[in-house]
């Protein structure tokens, strides 16, 4: 599963926004922002890492 996440970080740091996991990424990342923005435990730099990792393991375990 490690190898398919780097591929795929890989694939969208080359092809940017035309890769297909690129907009679900951005999109978790935002979602996790407003969650840190909304809850006094959390950072928003936390949240927004937070969404990014949520985001990548629901595309790898396809």
């Amino acid at each position: 599963m490690a190898d398919r996440a780097a591929a795929e970080i890989k694939g969208m740091a080359k092809q940017g926004m035309a890769h297909p996991g690129t907009k679900p990424m951005l999109t978790g990342m935002a979602i996790g922002a407003v969650a840190a923005a909304v809850l006094p435990v959390l950072t928003i730099p936390v949240g927004v890492v937070g969404g990014a990792a949520i985001a990548l393991w629901q595309r790898v375990k396809r």
